[in-house]
């Protein structure tokens, strides 16, 4: 059973209305140039006319009076063109991991980790579509499984709720192969937001990631585990189960902890040097906090190191 906006009871503590208005008023701008249709809030490399200044040319016959910078002029005694960076609205593609691994849901987390993504990427789409950008969504197990195309209509946020809340669980995953496939997808340069746990080798991750920043997206990886991934809190004989493989083994936590917990450290390490190598944003997504402190404080910090 889901409310109005597609979201299950069980997440609403995470996901209240007061939660994302909260996330709704920051904006989330892309610091790369975008392409886009429409005239909206975000940098665009065609010049157009617009109120942010970008750079002075050569005046050339049959360029228009009333973009000449008289002032220059009076300076100089040369004609001056001022050139403007035209705004255009972003086009973002949100990729949910939907592997039987997200399903894992410990007892100190409300959510489990798809559940978790699935608000996650609800508030990034409902954010998104009211700065009238336009968002497309990507679920992926063993390669893109649903695709919604972009689209910046207040109704596109129902779609993409409802297409969350009724796909499979994928028993397999290949997300290196899901990012290659996604890439050759999104043609013209936008933004992708990527919610994962990220149980592959890290080497097939990045080379996927690699794709992307070679046509120009930018990208960032939001990284959802939790609780029990990050700290290993077990303390007697459990059963551990591989939630893609369906396989389990019995084992003492406490002669495991420090090899899993530095295993654990290094692959985490490894995906965020790859992110900086990459020029992309790392973002950890304890299932265990709340969505809105987690995000906000995120596109917060992305909103000054934009100024």
């Amino acid at each position: 059973m889901t409310d109005i906006n597609g979201v299950k009871p069980a997440a609403t503590a995470l996901a209240s209305p007061q939660s994302l208005a909260r996330i709704a008023r920051l904006e989330l701008r892309a610091r790369t140039v975008v392409d886009g249709m429409l005239s909206g809030m975000h940098r665009s490399p065609h010049r157009g006319s617009s109120i942010e200044f970008a750079q002075h040319r050569d005046y050339v016959p049959g360029d228009e009076i009333r973009h000449i910078d008289w002032k220059v002029y009076a300076r100089s005694d040369r004609y001056h063109i001022k050139q403007f960076e035209e705004e255009t609205n972003l086009r973002a593609t949100i990729l949910m991991d939907v592997s039987a691994s997200m399903n894992y849901k410990g007892s100190q987390s409300p959510l489990s980790k798809r559940e978790y993504a699935a608000v996650c990427a609800t508030a990034l789409a409902s954010l998104l579509i009211r700065q009238r950008d336009a968002v497309a969504l990507a679920l992926c197990g063993d390669g893109v499984e649903q695709f919604v195309p972009h689209s910046s209509t207040p109704g596109h946020i129902r779609v993409i709720a409802e297409t969350i809340e009724k796909v499979q669980s994928s028993s397999k995953s290949s997300l290196g192969s899901s990012l290659h496939d996604l890439a050759e997808r999104m043609q013209r340069r936008g933004l992708l937001l990527a919610l994962s746990d990220y149980l592959a080798e890290p080497d097939e991750i990045m080379r996927g990631l690699q794709h992307f920043r070679h046509r120009h997206h930018e990208v960032v990886l939001f990284h959802v585990l939790d609780r029990d991934e990050i700290e290993f809190p077990f303390k007697t004989a459990a059963s551990f189960n591989d939630m893609e493989l369906d396989t389990a083994i019995t084992a003492e936590p406490n002669a495991l902890r420090r090899e899993y917990l530095a295993s654990f450290g290094a692959f985490v390490e490894d995906l965020k040097r790859g992110c900086r190598e990459l020029g992309m944003d790392y973002v950890l997504l304890r299932t265990d906090q709340p969505v809105d402190t987690t995000l906000a404080h995120y596109l917060a910090n992305r909103m000054n190191r934009a100024r």
